[in-house]
Formats: C-alpha cells, sequence, structure tokens
C-alpha cells in the first residue's frame, strides 16, 4: 500500500495480549512492525491513545485468531490489519456520537505529549515508548482533531487515511464499504470542511511567543496585560469530562477568558505552570501540589491568542507525568 506519512516501526507485540507465542511464525516481525502505523492512524480517527490502542489490539487479536495457513495466504498483512483497524475505529466513531451526546460538558481530544515527556510504562505493561509510535505533526495538532471532530465517521476516516496517510481511494473503499468513487466525494466534503472552519494561526515560534506573555501575565494576575493577549473574540474552550470542576460551555470573549483565568489563579495559590509542547505546538501545563491538573493548546495570530483549549480530563492525562517535566 502507498503511504505518504511514513510511520512503520519495529515495535515487538509478541507476549502482548492476543499476540503472544508467534515471534517465531515467518513474517511476525513484519506484521508487529506494523503496529506504530497502526496506532498512527487509530490515534488520529479516535483523538484518543488508549481507543487507539485498544483498536489496534482487537485487529491483532482477529489477526492472530485466524487459522496460521490463512495468515500465510495474506499477500500484506498491512493491507489486512489497515483495513481492519479501519473498520474497528468506523464503528468506534459511529458509536462515539451517541456517547458525546452523555459527556459532560465539551469533549476534546487526548493532547499528547512531547516524545521526551511521555510517561513510559503508564498503561497495562508495556514499557515501550507510546510516543514513537504517534509522529507530531500538524495532523494532531489540538486544532486539527477538532475540525475532524466536525466530520461525519465517513468522511473522517476517508480524508484521514488519504490525506494524511496517502492511502487510494480504491484502498480506502475496502474499509468504508464504498465505491472509491464514493470516498473521493467523502475526502473532498471532509476538505471542505477543514478548509471553513480551519483559521488563519502563526508561526510556531509565534504561538510560543504568546504563550510566553500569557503565562507571564497569568502567574503575576495581570489581567490587563492577559486581555491585551487574548483576541477580543477569543474562545476558550474545557473538557472536565464531569470528574473536575471547569466551565462546561466554551468562554468567549478575551475579557471573559482573563477573568477565568485569574479567578482560577485566585483559587489555586500553588498553582505552577510550565510552557510545553501540546500535540507538537507551543502550550501550557498546570500542576498543582505536583500534578498535572490541566493541559492547554493554543491557536494564535498577530500577537494574540485566538483560541484556547483546556484538558483537565483526569482520564486524558495519564500520559502527562509529573516526574518527566524539566524545570
Amino acid at each position: 500500500m502507498t503511504r505518504g506519512v511514513s510511520e512503520r516501526g519495529t515495535a515487538d507485540v509478541a507476549g502482548e495480549r492476543g499476540t503472544a507465542g508467534v515471534a517465531g511464525e515467518p513474517g511476525a516481525a513484519d506484521v508487529a512492525g506494523e503496529r506504530r502505523q497502526l496506532i498512527g492512524i487509530a490515534y488520529r480517527l479516535l483523538g484518543s491513545v488508549a481507543e487507539a490502542e485498544d483498536a489496534v489490539q482487537e485487529a491483532y487479536a482477529r489477526w492472530y485468531a485466524q487459522p496460521r495457513g490463512r495468515r500465510e495466504a495474506v499477500a500484506s498483512p498491512g493491507a489486512w490489519l489497515t483495513t481492519v483497524t479501519g473498520r474497528i475505529c468506523l464503528d468506534v466513531l459511529g458509536s462515539a456520537r451517541a456517547r458525546r451526546e452523555r459527556y459532560v460538558g465539551a469533549w476534546l481530544p487526548e493532547p499528547l505529549p512531547d516524545r521526551g515527556e511521555w510517561a513510559v510504562g503508564g498503561r497495562g505493561t508495556d514499557t515501550a515508548d507510546p510516543a514513537d509510535r504517534i509522529a507530531l505533526d500538524e495532523s494532531v495538532t489540538m486544532a486539527f482533531l477538532v475540525v475532524l471532530e466536525s466530520m461525519t465517521p465517513a468522511e473522517r476516516v476517508a480524508f484521514v487515511l488519504h490525506d494524511v496517510f496517502r492511502y487510494s481511494f480504491p484502498e480506502i473503499a475496502g474499509i468504508v464499504g464504498r465505491t472509491p468513487g464514493a470516498c473521493r466525494e467523502l475526502a473532498s466534503s471532509a476538505r471542505r470542511r477543514m478548509r471553513a472552519e480551519r483559521t488563519p494561526s502563526a508561526s510556531t515560534a509565534g504561538r510560543a511567543e504568546v504563550v510566553r506573555h500569557v503565562k507571564e501575565a497569568w502567574e503575576a494576575k495581570d489581567i490587563t496585560a492577559l486581555v491585551g493577549l487574548l483576541d477580543p473574540d477569543a474562545v476558550m474552550t474545557a473538557d472536565g469530562g464531569g470528574l473536575v470542576g471547569t466551565v462546561l460551555r466554551p468562554v468567549e470573549g478575551g475579557a471573559r477568558i482573563a477573568q477565568y483565568m485569574i479567578a482560577i489563579a485566585d483559587k489555586a495559590p500553588g498553582l505552577r505552570l510550565l510552557e510545553r509542547s501540546v500535540a507538537g505546538a507551543p502550550g501550557l501545563v498546570a500542576q498543582y501540589e505536583g500534578v498535572t491538573a490541566t493541559v492547554a493548546a493554543f491557536d494564535a495570530l498577530d500577537g494574540r491568542a485566538t483560541r484556547i483549549w483546556v484538558v483537565r480530563n483526569p482520564e486524558k492525562l495519564r500520559l502527562w507525568t509529573p516526574g518527566r517535566f524539566r524545570p
């Protein structure tokens, strides 16, 4: 299969649930090596590392549930695994809509830490660095993933596989169960959504400067400076998942956002703010009493923050380990 973003790896899945005892099988290393590519695809489709790992694990379980002779007859195990993973993700996306309706407050994708700050061994007994399985590029930024959430499941699958990973439409057709022409239309529709909902953004250096100044003003509780650093039409969206206190609806307007930030600082005098890479872009991490409580991603333009996405749901912050942060 053709790939645009190459995420092939050599992660050994022998010994994991559903794949134990197959390392000596011919081609087992190649099959295991597909895991990184599959995790990268599944995360972009689902916006959750945990769900992505579950989807890929299920695909491997189905692969090894087949008789060995049937597996050996498959011309391209990678294509088979991608098809199954894509179908599993499509099913998850379909059921996610109902789950999101019951979700408390806004739902945001799970933010990714930078490679050097990933929580190794934080999930199960896997001690491999999971950050190495997901390339931190534009397609994992909060702004990109939030727009993906506005697409239908089929649009999202067609767009991610074609525009991000460069799969052909005939290949995608086998995953979504539609004709190649229909898949082309799905990707075009998704592209129009992306163009309509994405807004101009500052360079990485420009965003980093805005984030740095916001941090300084927030620490100083300088509301005047904060208001000046926030676009008058800025929007802040917070995700607490009903597990921690936060606003349930987006806060609109730079002045209102600044007031909210100052109120948070007043309630948590021991809050420690750190400039960190969030999903490959400049962001802020807030720690309270040694625990990562908040991860914020930013979009900015002309020296002001235009969008802030605040993730406070502790279930989405398990990869952010305080011990891995450097002062």
